[in-house]
C-alpha cells in the first residue's frame, strides 16, 4: 500500500491529470491515471504540483533585524553595510536563532524547503556561524540549508591585517560551514579584489567545496571580478561548483565587453544568482534620468546557457525593510526587472526559484520523477505563468510525503475567461 497517493494534479511542465505515488518518502510513480490503494489519497483537483521553491541566496543571520539598531534612514546598501557593523557587536546567539527559526517557518509556510545562506565570518567570535549551524541542525527534518562563509568586510582588509578574515573563513568551514563565499568588490583595490577571488577559489579547490561569491554588487562597469572569478574556475577546474551572485555592474558594462565576459563564464559553467527585490532597490541610486534597472543580464546569460537563479537576498533587515519569504514574490519582481514575458521566459523566472537554484545548491533527488524526493508543493493556480501571476496560496506543503504546512484556499475570481474561478480547493 502506498503512503500517499495525489491524483489529477498539474506539473510544471504542461503535464495535467497526473498522478504522483509515494512510498517511504520517496515518488514512485508519475503518470496519468493511476489508481492504488494509499493510506491517503489527495486529489489535487487540476492545480499545480510544484517541486518545492528553492532561495540560492539569502541573509539569514540579518533577517529580520529591521530597525536594531536602527533603521536605515538613507535604503542604501552603503548605510545598510555600516548599520550591519553596528549591529554586530549587539548581537546574541539566543537572538539571531529565534529570528532565523521564525524565519524558517515563514519560509516553509511558503512552500520554501531549501535555502543557502550566507554567513557572516567577521565577527572573531563566529557568533552568527554557531547560531546557524546551531539553526540547520534543528530544521533538518523540514529544511534543507546551506551555508556560506561570508567574509562581510572584505577577506583582505581585517583591522589586524589581510590574514585575520581569511583565517575567519577557515574557521568557519572547520565548523561545518558548507561553502566559500567572498566579496571582492569591497576590497579595497581592485587588485585586493582580484587576490581575494584567487585565495577563496584556491581555498575551495584544497577542501574540494563550492564557492558563491557576492560579486560586482556596483553600478561600476569597471568592477569586473567575475571574470577573475571565471579564471580561477577554470585555472582550478572548480567548473560547475562555483556561483557568481549579484553581478549587477554587468547591467552597466558596453555590450562589446559583456559579449566576451558571457562567453567566459558559460565556458568555466560558472552558476548565476540574480536577487532581483534587493537589486532593483538597491542598485542606480546614485543616477538621475536615465536611471538604470539594477539586475543582472538575466535572459542574455540564459541564452547563453548559465544556469541562472533569482534568491531573496533579504527579509526585513539593515539592507531591505520588505519581504516574506515568497519566492514567487521574487520571480514576480524578476520577470518585471528584466522585461521576461514572454511565455517561455515567464517559465523560465518560475524555473529561477525551483529547479535553477536546486541546481546551484546540488540537492540530492530534487524533483518531480520516480526516485525524486517527495517533497513538493500544491499550489492554488493552473500553471506556472498563472502561480507567478497570483502570487499563489500554497495549499499543501510535502516533505518526504508528509504534511508539513497548508493553507486555506483564497476566495479569488482572477481567472481567464472559460477557466474555471479559483473559489475553491478542488475547482
Amino acid at each position: 500500500m502506498l503512503d500517499l497517493l495525489i491524483q489529477n494534479a498539474t506539473l510544471p511542465d504542461g503535464r495535467s491529470a497526473m498522478c504522483v505515488a509515494v512510498q517511504d518518502g520517496k515518488i514512485t510513480e508519475v503518470r496519468p491515471g493511476m489508481r492504488a490503494p494509499a493510506r491517503e489519497t489527495l486529489d489535487a483537483g487540476g492545480m499545480l504540483l510544484s517541486s518545492p521553491f528553492v532561495d540560492a541566496h539569502f541573509h539569514m543571520d540579518a533577517t529580520l533585524s529591521y530597525g536594531l539598531p536602527r533603521v536605515n534612514q538613507s535604503g542604501t546598501l552603503l548605510e545598510g553595510i555600516a548599520l550591519w557593523g553596528e549591529l554586530k557587536p549587539l548581537l546574541t546567539q539566543e537572538a539571531l536563532m529565534e529570528r532565523a527559526l521564525a524565519y524558517c517557518d515563514w519560509a516553509v509556510a511558503k512552500g520554501l524547503l531549501a535555502i543557502r545562506t550566507h554567513v557572516d565570518v567577521c565577527d572573531p567570535r563566529l557568533l552568527a556561524v554557531e547560531a546557524l549551524l546551531e539553526v540547520k541542525k534543528r530544521v533538518a527534518p523540514y529544511l534543507d540549508m546551506q551555508l556560506v562563509a561570508f567574509p562581510q568586510d572584505g577577506v583582505l582588509r581585517g583591522p589586524q591585517g589581510a590574514q585575520q578574515h581569511l583565517d575567519s573563513v577557515k574557521r568557519a568551514l572547520d565548523k561545518g560551514v558548507d561553502v566559500v563565499g567572498g566579496i571582492p568588490h569591497f576590497e579595497r583595490t581592485m587588485a585586493d579584489g582580484a587576490l581575494s577571488v584567487k585565495l577563496l577559489c584556491e581555498l575551495a579547490a584544497q577542501r574540494g567545496l563550492m564557492v558563491d561569491m557576492h560579486c560586482d554588487e556596483s553600478d561600476d562597469p569597471l568592477s569586473r571580478h567575475v571574470e577573475t572569478l571565471a579564471f580561477e574556475t577554470q585555472r582550478l577546474g572548480l567548473q560547475g561548483r562555483v556561483t557568481g551572485s549579484h553581478l549587477t555592474s554587468m547591467h552597466s558594462m558596453d555590450n562589446y565587453y559583456v559579449g566576451k565576459l558571457v562567453a567566459l563564464m558559460a565556458e568555466a559553467q560558472l552558476d548565476v544568482v540574480a536577487n532581483p527585490l534587493v537589486n532593483i532597490t538597491l542598485q542606480g541610486r546614485h543616477d538621475t534620468y536615465p536611471k538604470r534597472r539594477g539586475m543582472t543580464r538575466v535572459p542574455e546569460l540564459l541564452a547563453a546557457g548559465i544556469n541562472v537563479a533569482f534568491g531573496h537576498d533579504c527579509v526585513m533587515d539593515p539592507w531591505y525593510s520588505l519581504g516574506c519569504g515568497d519566492m514567487l514574490e521574487v520571480a514576480h519582481m524578476g520577470l518585471h526587472v528584466a522585461q521576461m514575458t514572454s511565455q517561455a521566459a515567464m517559465r523560465q523566472c518560475f524555473d529561477a526559484v525551483t529547479r535553477n537554484p536546486a541546481r546551484i545548491l546540488g540537492l540530492p533527488g530534487y524533483g518531480l520523477e520516480a526516485g525524486c524526493s517527495a517533497d513538493f508543493v500544491l499550489l492554488q493556480a493552473r500553471d506556472p505563468v498563472e502561480a507567478i501571476r497570483l502570487r499563489a496560496t500554497r495549499l499543501k506543503v510535502f516533505k518526504r510525503g508528509k504534511l508539513i504546512a497548508a493553507s486555506p484556499a483564497a476566495n479569488s475570481t482572477l481567472h481567464l475567461p472559460g477557466r474555471p474561478a479559483q473559489t475553491g480547493f478542488m475547482n
